[in-house]
């Protein structure tokens, strides 16, 4: 087994701290993610799953453990810095794109997202070949809207945007936080197999929310569940394979 790309010791968070309503969302995870490690997060409404994801990215803050990635201690780390590591597919289509810009023009910020910003011209003319590809992949027509602003585009292919930009650098981390949920049937489909093939294309390494059994034994060669804040379900590769929906129901149906 390689070195985890990403190691969690003893995490630790509460919420609404010296309040009546503290609440203590995670109690003590420890997870190591391995570089390749495509894993789809279960649990109910309330275990932490997000809470999960945003102590991760940065946006919350661990009251205690670590968060190491690559044998390097970020936990104190802000959001900001984060992102040289990590990207995020969030639910809402509306988040992660700038809408009063063009399709290309946030693919072209995507892609020098982490680089030393200059003065010089941004030849968005020179990227449009390759966004061209790159928006076909996603079979929806955004290859036919890069000089369209994002607020005009439709739910789905806004979301397809946020994924394609999201891994445009191939990230070492990659969150997606129900990332289909707010989609049709069948847009939700085509995004998840947008994501699969993007993600073993590029051998990246990703941590999957979603609240679709099916989706979520489909998908990667990990599964993890979440309950009242602790892992309580880490199964792989064959393991995983062998599980049903029966088995999935029927395991949550204990707590």
């Amino acid at each position: 087994m390689p070195n985890p790309i990403l190691s969690i010791e003893n995490l630790t968070t509460v919420v609404r701290k010296g309040t009546s309503s503290e609440l203590q969302i995670l109690k003590g995870i420890n997870l190591d993610i391995f570089p390749g490690d495509f894993i789809t997060l279960l649990g109910s409404n309330g275990a932490g799953k997000s809470t999960l994801l945003n102590v991760i990215a940065g946006n919350l803050t661990a009251d205690t453990g670590t968060i190491k990635i690559n044998a390097h201690d970020v936990t104190k780390q802000d959001e900001t810095t984060r992102t040289k590591y990590i990207s995020r597919v969030f639910q809402d289509p509306k988040l992660g794109t700038a809408p009063r810009l063009t399709v290309a023009e946030n693919l072209l910020l995507a892609k020098k997202r982490g680089l030393k910003r200059t003065f010089l011209p941004r030849n968005l003319k020179r990227s449009l070949p390759e966004f061209k590809v790159l928006t076909k992949t996603t079979g929806n027509g955004l290859d036919q809207r890069l000089n369209t602003p994002t607020g005009d585009l439709s739910g789905g292919q806004r979301q397809a945007l946020s994924f394609l930009m999201a891994t445009l650098n191939n990230p070492t981390i990659l969150l997606l936080d129900e990332h289909t949920a707010a989609l049709d049937p069948k847009t939700s489909d085509q995004l998840m197999q947008l994501t699969d093939k993007t993600i073993q294309d590029n051998h990246l390494t990703a941590l999957m929310i979603t609240h679709r059994l099916e989706d979520a034994l489909k998908y990667g060669n990990r599964l993890i569940a979440l309950h009242d804040g602790q892992i309580t379900l880490d199964v792989r590769d064959n393991e995983k394979a062998s599980l049903t929906k029966a088995d999935l129901l029927n395991y949550f149906a204990t707590y």
